[in-house]
């Protein structure tokens, strides 16, 4: 994901708004004649088309998809302090807060909170407060489970662990946890303790208190509390985001995406060996959209999201050019990070044989994950060095020694002359204005079949914030619609970026697929275009041609060889009524039931919100004619996706 948008994008989305908006006077479009034969397929649909995308940015895992409730668990430090963490003084108690870069319980986490306590008592108890992603999502009858790190000077304990609402002050759930008279050598110990709420109302204001009754010195790291998570999986994810996710129908998550994994420099990359195993041994690093990471969600993490989603991984590599231009010269000093990448597919892909498998299932996941595409690099076109075609043929000539079984992914096109070895698919990405969006759509019509296949692995219309509003929903409604009429070419595709958390101060890239905060989510138009698309969609590309549609007017036919159903994707977006004659070959003379799922909107600038989550939702309705032609008319800003039962309608006609 690059930072451009371009001056001329944004005049396009304002002219395009100022033209759809200003149409009442005009006269209705002319009717047009869409002929469709499902009978004759031109080409496949890839089985891969709609994926997910994600990176570290606008809070996507922590503060967002990850659970943790805990807002800088291991006690990151600025010149301001540990962000996040407050002192707790009550009744006259006094305590001092900092951070020790001297004492931490592992090797990676070496630092930690201090909270030196000069006086406390039963009633001033004295500590640390969190509060959490922009405020802690508490629900009704619910359990939470956390734990913490910590060693003390004197009889400081117990610690007592409380969530309390921010306005009353009313702790919401209690937990006492004692510390251990002794201690491992280094007088670091784990604590567990679990939180459970009665009939309290839902709400994200609410914070994390952690105090103590008596004087001493105690130190705190990697203080977590989560939530239930999707699929029970520990150290997991958030369960409405998932089932977000879930609702897309996508078939596989290009991880760990973007950005993040070059880095800003090449210390900053995904460092994948660092984000595996237990996570006290996780030193986090510092993600490229100006915040830490503490890699919670690390490479074990991302591969289980793939398993609860019951989809597979695109798997990127890093591959020796960090973001701010730092790049690893091919030969000698690339060969570490090309061993790195061995290394890595085999901690996915190898069984307990191998060493990686085995540490794989020393980290609790015996079985291999599934893979089949190996993506080298992210965005490389933007190395002014010009190294990548030789990096790329080093990291490939590696590859596919070791695993000739994978397709490998080259993020910008890699000529013969500049590498002996080819990529097997291309990495393009779009981003763009609606006006743009709609010139692009028969970009890959003529496109050559030969050579490498093309995945779409960064697309969207840009124009809403925080997330998209219907014109957006249009232009990547037909934006799909050409990937899949050129599904043969096109193999894979994900919108970036996925998620956003709405609070301000929260994001850093406008127009995102679904915005939440730390307690509710919602998703965009553009969400609901994505679910439609993908969740509609065939094997196979219809033969069709059309006659007489406005500019602005987009379709696509796909045929579900297994259930003998008809896609069609409509997508007026003009301010004008289409009129379409449908003429579908072979349905004869009998009666036929479509179902129908509309999307639609009075204005480009309509959109659903955080506090108005349901403006704009899919609509299901039913269209009946009889023979192998009707009269239908699409409505003006709407996207309509229709499921004809061919078998049914054939057999009408017996």
């Amino acid at each position: 994901m690059n930072t451009i948008f371009s001056l001329r994008s944004l005049v396009g989305a304002i002219w395009v708004g100022l033209a759809l908006g200003a149409g009442h006077a005009q006269q209705p479009a002319a009717s047009a004649t869409l002929t469709i034969d499902p009978s004759q397929i031109v080409n496949p649909v890839s089985p891969t088309l709609y994926g997910l995308m994600t990176e570290e940015i606008n809070h996507s895992y922590d503060g967002g998809l990850y659970a943790e409730m805990v807002r800088n668990r291991t006690m990151h430090g600025s010149w301001s302090g540990p962000e996040g963490w407050t002192v707790v003084q009550h009744g006259g108690s006094a305590a001092a807060l900092e951070v020790d870069r001297t004492t931490g319980p592992s090797a990676a986490l070496a630092e930690s909170l201090r909270v030196k306590v000069e006086s406390a008592g039963e009633s001033g108890a004295v500590g640390v407060a969190n509060s959490g992603w922009w405020g802690m999502a508490v629900r009704p009858r619910t359990t939470y489970h956390g734990s913490f790190y910590a060693k003390s000077e004197g009889e400081i304990g117990p610690v007592s662990v409380k969530l309390i609402n921010d306005n009353t002050g009313a702790v919401i759930a209690k937990a006492e946890v004692p510390l251990r008279g002794s201690s491992p050598a280094n007088g670091w110990s784990r604590y567990e303790y679990t939180l459970s709420t009665g009939d309290v109302t839902p709400s994200t204001r609410n914070h994390l208190e952690l105090t103590v009754s008596r004087p001493g010195t105690l130190w705190l790291q990697l203080v977590s509390l989560f939530p239930p998570t999707y699929d029970n999986t520990p150290n997991g994810n958030r369960i409405d985001l998932m089932e977000r996710l879930a609702a897309m129908h996508p078939h596989f998550l290009r991880l760990p995406g973007g950005n993040y994994l070059e880095g800003d420099r090449i210390a900053d990359r995904f460092d994948w060996k660092k984000t595996i195993g237990p996570l006290v041994d996780r030193p986090g690093h510092q993600a490229p959209w100006s915040y830490w990471s503490t890699d919670g969600l690390g490479l074990l993490e991302f591969l289980e999201w793939c398993e609860d989603l019951k989809i597979e991984p695109v798997l990127a590599v890093y591959a020796g050019y960090s973001l701010h231009g730092e790049h690893v010269t091919p030969g000698k000093d690339l060969e570490p990070y090309v061993q790195d990448a061995l290394d890595e597919v085999q901690y996915v892909t190898g069984d307990t044989s191998t060493k990686w498998g085995a540490e794989r299932a020393k980290d609790g996941h015996p079985a291999p994950f599934p893979l089949h595409y190996i993506e080298i690099g992210n965005e490389d076109q933007f190395d002014k060095s010009g190294s990548y075609p030789a990096r790329f043929a080093q990291f490939a000539e590696a590859l596919h020694k070791e695993y000739p079984q994978y397709k490998l992914i080259a993020t910008t096109p890699v000529t013969e002359t500049e590498a002996a070895a080819q990529p097997d698919v291309i990495d393009d990405h779009y981003y763009k204005s609606p006006a743009d969006m709609f010139a692009l759509v028969h970009h890959y019509d003529d496109a050559p079949r030969t050579g490498p296949k093309v995945f779409v692995g960064e697309w969207a219309t840009r124009s809403g914030t925080p997330t998209p509003n219907f014109g957006d929903a249009l232009g990547d409604a037909a934006w799909m619609a050409s990937m899949e009429r050129n599904s043969d070419l096109i193999v894979m595709a994900s919108y970036a970026p996925l998620l956003v958390n709405v609070n301000p101060g929260a994001m850093q890239w406008a127009t995102d697929l679904i915005g939440y905060d730390a307690l509710n989510s919602y998703g965009s138009p553009s969400y609901y275009a994505q679910c439609l698309f993908s969740a509609h969609l065939g094997d196979g590309t219809a033969k069709t041609s059309v006659n007489g549609a406005g500019p602005r007017f987009f379709y696509s036919a796909t045929v579900s060889s297994d259930t003998h159903t008809l896609h069609l994707k409509l997508v007026n977006a003009s301010n004008l009524p289409q009129p379409l004659n449908l003429s579908i070959n072979g349905l004869g003379t009998g009666r036929h039931t479509a179902e129908v799922n509309t999307l639609h909107a009075a204005t480009f600038e309509a959109t659903n919100s955080i506090t108005n989550p349901d403006a704009i939702r899919p609509v299901v309705s039913t269209l009946r004619f009889s023979g192998a032609e009707t009269q239908h008319t699409v409505a003006p800003l709407t996207i309509e996706v229709i499921d004809l039962p061919l078998k049914l309608s054939i057999e009408a006609t017996r």
